[in-house]
């Protein structure tokens, strides 16, 4: 089965499309011409053992919906599942993301942006902490910032909303 994942905007247009196929021990991921032997396993402290090719690391783990947060070697990682349709709904509709939810429950940490302000797609727009863990949440598409919903230091539940979006004018536009 094919999927398409976009992790952090890493890449130009931030788009991965792999292959993933079960395997006697584990599963393999297909990237292009590549096969990648890749398992997951939970330790009892809570962690996971992500091995990849062969390279075994200790990482934290926090899903919402399509949304998976991967803390790895001290480095937070943001992986979005998007289903075919939808990634070409919203290229042909400029993307329907207006609200920027909070992915599990926490405190912001450092707010980088007020509402007003123009961002650009992967910008960071706030850190924020769960779990004595800290994770950058990046704009999904580039936008303005509509309403700032909380400050620094504020905490909040999973699904709470942070920061709504709006279109960017385009030019010409009054």
């Amino acid at each position: 089965m094919h999927h398409a994942f976009k992790l952090q905007d890493v890449l130009e247009n931030g788009d991965h499309n792999v292959e993933l196929s079960r395997a006697r021990s584990g599963y393999r991921l297909h990237v292009g011409d590549r096969v990648v032997p890749v398992n997951l396993h939970a330790e009892d402290d809570g962690s996971q053992v992500l091995t990849v090719d062969g390279d075994s690391r200790r990482i934290l783990v926090a899903q919402h919906g399509d949304d998976i947060y991967i803390h790895l070697d001290g480095q937070s990682y943001h992986v979005r599942y998007e289903h075919p349709l939808d990634r070409l709904a919203a290229k042909l509709h400029g993307a329907a993301e207006d609200l920027i939810t909070a992915p599990m429950p926490g405190s912001i940490v450092k707010l980088e942006v007020e509402a007003g302000q123009a961002v650009e797609q992967g910008q960071v727009l706030l850190v924020m902490e769960s779990m004595k863990m800290e994770t950058t949440i990046t704009a999904p598409r580039a936008a303005v910032i509509a309403e700032v919903h909380l400050g620094a230091g504020q905490t909040f539940d999973r699904d709470a909303v942070l920061l709504s979006l709006e279109p960017q004018a385009a030019e010409g536009d009054a």
